[in-house]
């Protein structure tokens, strides 16, 4: 059963908070990076990157850099623009996009979960990624960034949601993306207990988003129990930040695909190689977003297509059967021989968010052939998961972005 607890949370003074509030570290470069904190010195991204505050001839995983973090994680908590919390609480944190909302629990998972599988993963993880997020907690002594995580929907965490989100909030903003933010405290003992008590009754929590983020804290956490070898399990390292959402709220948009060339055919040779998988029908100069499980858009010389899996092709197995594998097995690879494509710079990933205008602009400039996919469901994910599977890379994008800096876990008691 799921461990979730409260936690002491460093966070933004109300009146700064839409200011601190940033878009998690790894949806930027440098570049981009630099450009964001230049413009608002108050961004947590100054903390998340703080590379940002050197020239670019220091490398991003320089030592000085994580000691950078340190420093300004510091020094804005000596200056009130974060500030402590004198006691445990949860927090509820609703984010509303193009009218549609979702509201998560914000509080700390167990590592223990996360080792023993009652915290359930679907990707694989980087090492160099880790090793930059785990520098990163390790040297601040806090986890600034929220794991998304999800379970499945339970009445009794409904209801305590909705009797607090109709109180009135601690911090309510709207960011320059039009994503609105409403966040509310949950400290007194009777609600705490409620949860905590609420969630022993859910068996599996899953990683939506966030999985370098999830393993290099539990491995900070690890190397903390080693350093203290008469820990108790109940010290802040043991736990880490994380946010909670039940199923039926949370969106999947597309990861659609682009490849650079046709792999040595012919236009001709290669919709004739493409037909031996996939029913081809012209949509026309339209762009074309899928609208069934198994379909797929394809734009090629500015023009558009539907194509339908073959029966013959359809898989029940949980990974082999998702449209992104689909699409890999019967033709990224067979067709256009991308082998690997987390290694492949042939193929490259437009997140849904950026429209199938995208998809065109990239065929325009740099690419030859784009692919636009039926999202993932979230009951997809599960499935893989319970099956302790590994998705394809690139299978999910989840919108809205969990903002950072809004709550810090401090990994040593106040």
């Amino acid at each position: 059963m799921a461990i979730v607890k409260p936690f002491q949370c460093v966070r933004p003074d109300e009146a700064t908070a839409h200011l601190v509030a940033a878009l998690p570290y790894d949806v930027y470069n440098r570049k981009e990076a630099c450009e964001i904190t230049a413009a608002n010195s108050k961004s947590f991204l100054n903390i998340d990157r703080p590379e940002t505050q050197f020239s670019d001839d220091v490398d991003t995983y320089d030592s000085r850099v994580y000691e950078k973090a340190r420093e300004l994680l510091n020094a804005w908590v000596s200056d009130g623009t974060l500030l402590k919390d004198n006691r445990e609480a949860y927090y509820i944190y609703e984010l509303v996009m193009n009218g549609r909302s979702q509201t998560g629990i914000v509080a700390c998972s167990s590592i223990d979960d996360y080792a023993q599988g009652i915290i359930k993963k679907h990707e694989n993880t980087r090492e160099e990624k880790e090793l930059d997020r785990i520098c990163h907690v390790d040297r601040t002594d806090a986890q600034t960034g929220p794991i998304f995580l999800a379970y499945r929907s339970k009445e009794a965490i409904n209801g305590i949601v909705e009797r607090v989100i109709a109180t009135k909030p601690l911090y309510d903003f709207t960011a320059e993306d039009g994503i609105s933010h409403k966040i509310w405290q949950v400290s007194d003992e009777v609600t705490v207990s409620e949860i905590e008590q609420a969630f022993v009754g859910v068996p599996s929590t899953y990683i939506a988003d966030g999985h370098h983020r999830a393993a290099s804290a539990v491995k900070v956490g690890w190397k903390r129990r080693d350093e203290n070898p008469g820990y108790t399990g109940e010290e802040p390292f043991n736990f880490f930040l994380s946010v909670l959402f039940p199923d039926e709220q949370l969106m999947i948009m597309p990861y659609n695909r682009v490849v650079k060339d046709l792999n040595g055919l012919s236009e001709e040779e290669y919709l004739k190689k493409v037909e031996e998988a996939f029913l081809v029908e012209v949509v026309g100069e339209d762009a074309y977003s899928p609208d069934t499980k198994g379909s797929f858009g394809m734009y090629l010389n500015k023009k558009w297509y539907r194509l339908t899996i073959k029966d013959s092709f359809v898989s029940k197995d949980p990974v082999k059967g998702l449209d992104v594998s689909l699409l890999q097995d019967h033709l990224l690879n067979p067709v256009l021989g991308v082998k690997d494509p987390r290694i492949d710079k042939r193929v490259d990933f437009i997140g849904g968010i950026r429209g199938l205008k995208e998809l065109e602009k990239r065929c325009a400039e740099d690419m030859t052939v784009a692919f636009s996919m039926y999202p993932t469901s979230i009951e997809e994910l599960f499935q893989v998961a319970d099956a302790g599977l590994l998705m394809p890379p690139k299978s999910t994008w989840f919108e809205p972005k969990l903002r950072s800096g809004l709550f810090i876990h401090p990994l040593t008691a106040f």
